[in-house]
């Protein structure tokens, strides 16, 4: 089974509340990966909170993404440990012309 991020929630700072599609859920703090011309960008909140889900992992506007191999290690790396997914609503994805949730805009008029 592949590993997928299925839920995503910000709560506050640089922390994101994540679900697997292996029942593992908790609070990742992304605050020391955020370096780089790419993840830069989201030390502003306001980009940070625009996380969303694509096909398997989380994305910002910017490009910005993290495997969610990676999110799960940081995850058991991280002082919570992390709980069985439980009342964690999905972050719906955005839609887009093709309807499989990339970023690319939908474009309309003549």
């Amino acid at each position: 089974m592949f590993l997928h991020v299925i839920a995503v929630e910000y709560v506050g700072d640089y922390k994101l509340k994540i679900g697997f599609n292996n029942g593992v859920q908790g609070i990742v703090d992304l605050e020391s990966e955020l370096y780089g011309e790419i993840f830069e960008p989201l030390r502003e909140i306001a980009l940070f909170q625009q996380v969303f889900l694509t096909g398997r992992t989380i994305e910002w506007p910017n490009g910005a993404d993290f495997a969610p191999e990676f999110l799960l290690e940081l995850l058991q790396q991280s002082d919570v440990s992390p709980q069985q997914l439980v009342g964690m609503k999905p972050k719906s994805k955005r839609k887009t012309a093709s309807g499989k949730g990339k970023k690319k805009p939908v474009l309309t008029g003549a």
